[in-house]
């Protein structure tokens, strides 16, 4: 797409569809999320949204302990290798490896993201931070420990619904000069799983051929050399129906339709699907646990404790980020960590 086209994305999109007909959402939501992370740091109070990372520096240095520990377990083989999925500024992993480095887990660092303006950012973060455009040119020398923190929330998804004459996609389509949702008339029973086949008329369920095949790559590369890995995001642990996709600007809810190429959109993650893929591939799965139960059972309570004591001017502030990143109505229910390893890996670990 042309720098040009890229600069007026809702009209890229009408001229696309006039001429060939509806588009997939996949294909909307896809096309979308590349101009707009690509264009801008979205990340923080000037941006669209603020990540766990961003809230508090112990969300990092927690996730650094259970790498170091699990590491540890493993019988520290080297040479070893930080993986990070959309690393937004690298806050997270500058401060997991901080805290990894104590216990003496010094991995060579790499990160996945397609945004030259973030690359720039974590360069800036990360002395020596190798980049990729996606996870096939990992390296291949040794065990990878992984980290994907609100990366699979904004890869595309499909809707379908169950019509009276079958399962039909969910489009994007044009009403005068609006982009609107449309439906498909090409029979999508081939596209459902199994367990959803039959669902009642109305339905509608969403799938992610793109996060799927992010998994298979990620379970077939812990298989084959080692590691362990940590993903982080909002969903839930069991498949559901609904349209979860919504957009956000500005740190608020917008219409999904209101500006293409300049908000966030995502959509709830499958964990069940992700740990099918994963189990499949030969990865052995730790376990899908709510953030706030994990990050309590790895020790925030009492870190954050001992930053009030050392603090004391600073207990309010580091109650509500405690509260934002473990209760229930804020990000602790809804957001999951599920936890995998490699072959020759522990099958356990903590907070699962």
């Amino acid at each position: 797409m042309s720098g040009g086209a890229r600069a007026d994305l809702a009209g890229t999109f009408r001229r696309l569809i006039r001429e060939t007909g509806p588009i997939s959402l996949a294909q909307y939501m896809g096309e979308s999320n590349a101009h707009y992370y690509t264009s801008r740091d979205p990340l923080g109070d000037a941006g669209d949204f603020i990540t766990a990372p961003e809230v508090s520096q112990v969300f990092g240095e927690l996730i650094g302990l259970w790498l170091a520990d699990i590491w540890v377990r493993a019988g520290r083989p080297g040479p070893v290798h930080y993986v990070e999925l959309g690393p937004g500024r690298g806050t997270l992993a500058s401060d997991a490896l901080r805290t990894a480095g104590r216990y003496g887990l010094i991995p060579q660092v790499h990160f996945v993201e397609g945004s030259d303006a973030l690359r720039q950012i974590q360069r800036g973060t990360i002395r020596g931070v190798t980049h990729h455009a996606d996870v096939t040119t990992l390296p291949e020398d040794g065990p990878l420990l992984i980290i994907a923190n609100e990366f699979f929330d904004a890869l595309p998804v499909r809707q379908l619904l169950r019509a009276a004459e079958g399962w039909r996609e969910r489009m994007v389509g044009l009403e005068g000069d609006r982009l609107v949702f449309v439906y498909g008339d090409r029979p999508m029973d081939a596209a459902v799983p199994q367990s959803w086949r039959h669902a009642s008329q109305g339905t509608v369920i969403e799938t992610s051929p793109a996060a799927a095949a992010v998994m298979s790559e990620l379970a077939d590369r812990l298989v084959a050399q080692g590691g362990a890995a940590l993903m982080i995001d909002y969903g839930s642990r069991e498949s559901r129906a609904g349209s979860t996709l919504q957009a956000i600007k500005g740190h608020q809810k917008v219409d999904v339709f209101s500006a293409p190429g300049k908000m966030d959109l995502t959509a709830h993650v499958d964990f069940e699907v992700l740990s099918h893929v994963a189990q499949r591939q030969g990865a052995n799965l730790l376990g899908v646990q709510m953030q706030g139960e994990w990050l309590s059972a790895l020790g925030i309570d009492m870190r954050m404790e001992a930053l009030k004591r050392r603090a004391p001017d600073q207990a309010e502030k580091l109650a509500r980020q405690h509260a934002r990143l473990v209760a229930e109505d804020q990000m602790g229910l809804l957001f999951k960590v599920m936890g995998l390893s490699g072959k020759g890996w522990p099958a356990e670990a903590p907070g699962f």
